[in-house]
């Protein structure tokens, strides 16, 4: 499975911006799909998944109330609403996917965008 990133940029504190990411394959194959953002010199950390289904999502406390993840299973994308960001938002973003591939676990990472928040 392939994952390819957008809607990441420079932006203002307060403001909001929508990331997305596109699977080369139907996401109905797909466990969990999600984010994660890695900061300079610190280690790439969870910020939010959602299950096959939709379902079931998880975030980080960092982001609770702020973040809302979704996913379009017709379009297979998965989404990153962000609002009210803040400076220490300010990471690479990567979309994350899990699945099963010939009866094993299997993971992708996508190349990552670029979110900027600026004070």
């Amino acid at each position: 499975v392939q994952l390819q990133e957008s809607g990441g940029g420079l932006v203002q504190a307060g403001a909001s911006l929508r990331l997305s990411c596109a699977a080369s394959e139907t996401t109905l194959n797909i466990n969990v799909m999600g984010w994660y953002r890695q900061a300079p010199g610190k280690q790439r950390e969870l910020v939010a998944v959602v299950t096959s289904r939709g379902g079931s999502t998880n975030y980080a406390d960092s982001v609770k109330g702020r973040f809302t993840i979704s996913r379009d299973n017709a379009k297979d994308t998965v989404y990153l609403q962000m609002n009210n960001l803040k400076p220490e938002d300010t990471a690479v973003y990567y979309c994350y996917a899990a699945y099963r591939l010939l009866g094993a676990d299997s993971s992708s990472w996508g190349q990552g965008t670029q979110v900027t928040v600026s004070s």
